[in-house]
């Protein structure tokens, strides 16, 4: 009863294409940490909170919202141009912008420990490494929010 009504209220309206994007978002951080998990063996949660890694959550989200509104509006409507759009700006500074920034920090967090013989605590602790991600990251997070958002509409539409 709960989620019949519950589907009527987000069907083919703003609320189906939030909930999309913000659901493919979050299911690409439980697969990261899935996936980090068994790389490493390891069971760490601040990956929840993290950037960078594989897929793209950030590709995810924003692809799945692009495709969303392609499905309710049209693949030719100007609100998928726009959201289109966005979302190859969003995976683009996903790509470039963050990883460089991020190989920036390893640089200067490996500069900074030679130089204050492995003590960053005294400038502050160690700069974020992992910001960005990589092309391929991009992708998988892109293919999975576009999947994404058609098997959600499917099953709250279909």
């Amino acid at each position: 009863m709960f989620l019949e009504a519950f589907k009527q209220t987000i069907a083919n309206n703003g609320y189906e294409v939030l909930t999309c994007g913000i659901l493919a978002a979050f299911t690409g951080q439980i697969i990261k940490f899935i996936l980090f998990t068994i790389k490493t063996r390891k069971i760490n949660f601040k990956i929840f909170t993290t950037t960078g890694g594989m897929p793209s959550t950030h590709s995810a989200g924003v692809m799945a919202l692009s495709t969303i509104i392609g499905i309710l509006k049209g693949f030719d409507s100007i609100e998928f141009a726009i959201a289109f759009g966005y979302a190859l700006i969003i995976m683009y500074d996903a790509a470039g912008l963050r990883r460089a920034a991020g190989k920036t920090a390893a640089s200067l967090n490996k500069m900074m420990e030679e130089f204050y013989n492995h003590d960053l605590r005294a400038v502050g602790g160690k700069l974020k490494e992992l910001l960005g991600h990589t092309p391929f990251e991009v992708f998988v997070g892109a293919i999975y929010g576009i999947w994404f958002a058609y098997m959600f509409h499917l099953y709250f539409i279909g």
